[in-house]
């Protein structure tokens, strides 16, 4: 059996990079591929009313009596049109002379995009006509039956990726964009990969796939949850935005090694590129420790990494976050490129420029630059206006000065800075920055991790100004790993930095080294939380958990001040022999969405929700009638047309919804 290589490739857990410049083609991801033969072939025919796929007809089927079902994709002259199924394309030809006229009539009359049912004879194409472009190009169907199964309306518009649509109309007809190839692509893509994971850890490791429950109760911390009414009156269920607690309760029941593709549901309102609900790769062990999960998720991801990539490198490299928030300005930092944060402090300790001697005057003054390659203010890459944008950014987010600073001489850009550099200093930043003649630093100063920040929001935003005039810098084939750790435990509150909250959940354990600190200076505990990073994005994170209860209650009552019966059960089931354990979750919807270069990670689930958190298809959310209402002893309260001004403000259209 023959079949189009894209899909011999996500059946072999295959795909290719789908970077912006290269978008894949029924053609190109099409050339045939020897299948192993410890592999089972998968029947894509068995049990329907058709013989083969329209995608996998060769030259070693001609002659072969065949009934497709498809849709049709095109049709010219009425004599020769094309029928598309999951599997490809293949060309029908409508002999004039010997076919019957309700052949003619089915196939000629039937709108592009109807269901029909050919039979008929492979034959090969005329001497010239072939097409090596379509997998299909050396053959065609010489017809003999037709039948009609179901006409189409006249679409909102056409199934081809080229055609340009609006990401409205795509999600409001949702059904049609799927046969698109590159949805069809990515969910099968997505499909393949999850199988592989399946295996990984359930046939290989010995992970037991656990179901837990949808309908739970509210958990302290973290995202905000949405809320189910129940027929008990003021008592409501909670969607889990996480199956943590029922994991941990898994691992107190004596399961050792849980897994699950898990549901997880957030009410975090208009985010762009989120999802109210999403999908985990969901895992917990017993007596493990934080290099066991590395290593198990290294291993996860290397088994089920399409094979046609670059195979990964493992160990992945790790950092600290404190390292990445001083050499990258973020905790999720892309490592693809260079453009550094530099502390340059001591090189301006007796500086004669104003606001870099107040910065250093204050605690945890500091001076940081960034190098931007060949950023000179010229046509080709960075513009005189782009600086000022940068600039203004920097005022109007940070309340931070940024200088643009051109070391030679002769090109200062008139920046006031430049006059009042030394030329000792200019050397040693020379020297310490390996700045090349076109390069232009960028200079802050102030708190440490206000200025990391700024430069590493900045680092980003000149990445996307370069490239966009054409310097390539991230390389969109190229999948750079890495794992961020030691986070800190706790962060001050932003409403009231005198109070605590989790950084990450309050089930996380304290760094063994630091945990006498928890009753001193519990600001200053690292955590034994982990981060897997991938190109600047976070697509996992998970933790060792705190298995002593009386550590528990201490950090949620006293240093949390989080109400503990909430917990009550948790805090129960640890004091009955929890064994220690500890584990992850990886983003699935984000990680698929890297893997298949997709624009957003609408593009690689089946039935996203819009921006705003609407499905536009179905109409959800929708009203309900009072009288539905009544069983759970709720009722609407409308707000004021002064509140429904404030909420379209805070909630504006946004041109991915």
């Amino acid at each position: 059996m023959y079949f189009p290589s894209w899909l011999s490739h996500l059946w072999r857990g295959l795909s290719r990079p789908l970077g912006s410049t290269t978008q894949p083609t029924w053609g190109s991801l099409s050339r045939s591929l020897v299948l192993s033969s410890q592999r089972r072939i998968p029947e894509f025919s068995s049990f329907v009313a058709r013989t083969n796929t329209c995608g996998e007809l060769r030259s070693s089927h001609l002659g072969q009596e065949v009934t497709l079902c498809g849709w049709i994709q095109y049709r010219r002259q009425n004599v020769f049109l094309v029928l598309r199924d999951f599997h490809g394309l293949v060309q029908i030809v409508i002999p004039q002379d010997e076919s019957p006229a309700s052949v003619k009539k089915i196939l000629c009359e039937a709108p592009v995009e109807s269901v029909v049912q050919v039979s008929g004879t492979v034959i090969s194409r005329p001497p010239g006509q072939e097409n090596p472009k379509m997998p299909t190009g050396e053959i065609e169907i010489k017809v003999k039956t037709a039948k009609l199964l179901n006409p189409s309306k006249k679409l909102p518009f056409e199934i081809k990726d080229f055609v340009k649509k609006t990401e409205t109309l795509r999600l409001q007809y949702r059904y049609l964009d799927l046969r698109s190839f590159q949805m069809q692509y990515n969910l099968r893509l997505r499909s393949q990969m999850v199988m592989k994971m399946r295996e990984y850890l359930c046939n290989l490791h010995g992970f037991v796939d656990i179901e837990t429950p949808t309908l739970f109760k509210r958990t302290p911390g973290g995202a905000k949850e949405f809320l189910v009414p129940s027929r008990e009156p003021g008592k409501f269920y909670s969607l889990p935005q996480s199956p943590q607690q029922f994991k941990q309760l898994l691992m107190v029941g004596g399961l050792d090694r849980y897994f699950q593709v898990a549901r997880c549901y957030r009410d975090e309102g208009s985010k762009p590129d989120r999802q109210p609900e999403f999908t985990q790769i969901d895992i917990e062990m017993s007596f493990v420790d934080q290099s066991g999960i590395q290593s198990l998720i290294e291993g996860l991801l290397q088994y089920s990494w399409p094979n046609d990539k670059d195979p990964l490198l493992v160990p992945f490299p790790s950092m600290t976050f404190a390292e990445a928030l001083a050499t990258y300005g973020t905790d999720k930092p892309d490592t693809r490129f260079g453009m550094k944060i530099i502390d340059i402090s001591d090189k301006f300790r007796n500086t004669e420029i104003g606001f870099l001697q107040d910065a250093l005057s204050k605690p945890q003054g500091t001076i940081k630059a960034m190098c931007v390659p060949e950023g000179t203010v010229s046509e080709k890459y960075l513009k005189r206006r782009d600086i000022e944008s940068i600039q203004k950014f920097a005022a109007d987010h940070f309340n931070q000065e940024v200088l643009p600073v051109f070391l030679k001489t002769n090109r200062n850009w008139n920046s006031p800075v430049a006059k009042f550099i030394m030329e000792e200093q200019r050397l040693e930043l020379t020297r310490l920055m390996e700045i090349q003649e076109e390069d232009v630093i960028l200079l802050t100063a102030g708190e440490h991790k206000k200025a990391c920040s700024l430069l590493g929001k900045l680092r980003l935003e000149c990445a996307d100004l370069l490239e966009m005039r054409g310097m390539v810098l991230r390389d969109t084939s190229l999948f750079s790993f890495l794992w961020v750790v030691d986070f800190p435990l706790f962060l001050p509150k932003e409403e009231n930095p005198r109070e605590l909250e989790s950084t990450h959940h309050p089930f996380t354990a304290p760094h063994p080294s630091d945990i006498h600190l928890l009753y001193t200076e519990p600001e200053k505990v690292r955590s034994q939380h982990y981060d897997l990073v991938l190109n600047g994005s976070e697509i996992g994170g998970g933790s060792i958990r705190i298995h002593d209860a009386e550590l528990q209650h201490y950090i949620l009552a006293t240093l949390l001040k989080e109400d503990v019966k909430l917990l009550s059960h948790l805090l129960q089931a640890l004091e009955y022999g929890a064994p220690p354990h500890g584990g992850i979750a990886l983003g699935l919807d984000r990680l698929i969405c890297l893997v298949t270069g997709a624009p957003s990670i609408r593009d690689v689930i089946a039935f996203p929700k819009s921006f705003r958190g609407h499905d536009l298809m179905s109409s959800a959310p929708d009203s309900v009638p009072p009288e539905e209402l009544k069983p759970y002893h709720i009722q609407v309260s409308w707000p004021t047309d002064s509140e429904s001004e404030k909420s379209s403000l805070n909630h504006p259209h946004h041109p991915k919804s």
